[in-house]
């Protein structure tokens, strides 16, 4: 289930990230997904349009926050190991072709835990892509 809902969402974003927003079908899920990992983390939301922006602040909750949303969408597991396929996956098919060679550069960024490893990979996406990257 979590993969259906995370295909769905990454789905929703990808229309967001093509200029046309999200459908308000599933602006629920993305708005569920985002408030789990914030109420699980209490990751401040400036904090995180920083992130969206590339300004990725050494902040616990942040790299806490960008865990849960990659668990959430069975992206990384409970060691921060991230499925690379995985990742690849679930993004929709047409980003698919650009993304996968920065997703296998990146691998995961290894830190000194799961949370920093999940800060230091979604580091290393938007350097590989700034205008395509989103954080939801």
């Amino acid at each position: 289930m979590l993969r259906l809902i995370a295909v769905l969402i990454l789905c929703a974003l990808s229309g967001v990230l093509a200029g046309g927003g999200i459908p308000e079908e599933m602006q629920e899920l993305v708005d569920t997904l985002h408030n789990t990992c914030v109420d699980e983390t209490g990751v401040a939301e400036d904090v995180i349009g920083k992130a969206q922006k590339g300004d990725f602040v050494e902040d616990d909750k942040l790299k806490c926050y960008m865990k849960c949303i990659m668990e959430q969408m069975a992206c990384i597991d409970d060691g921060g190991t991230v499925d690379v396929e995985a990742t690849i996956a679930v993004l929709p098919e047409e980003y698919q072709a650009k993304a996968d060679p920065i997703i296998r550069k990146c691998g995961t960024k290894i830190g000194v835990d799961a949370c920093d490893n999940a800060f230091l990979t979604n580091k290393c996406w938007y350097e590989g892509d700034p205008d395509e990257y989103f954080l939801v």
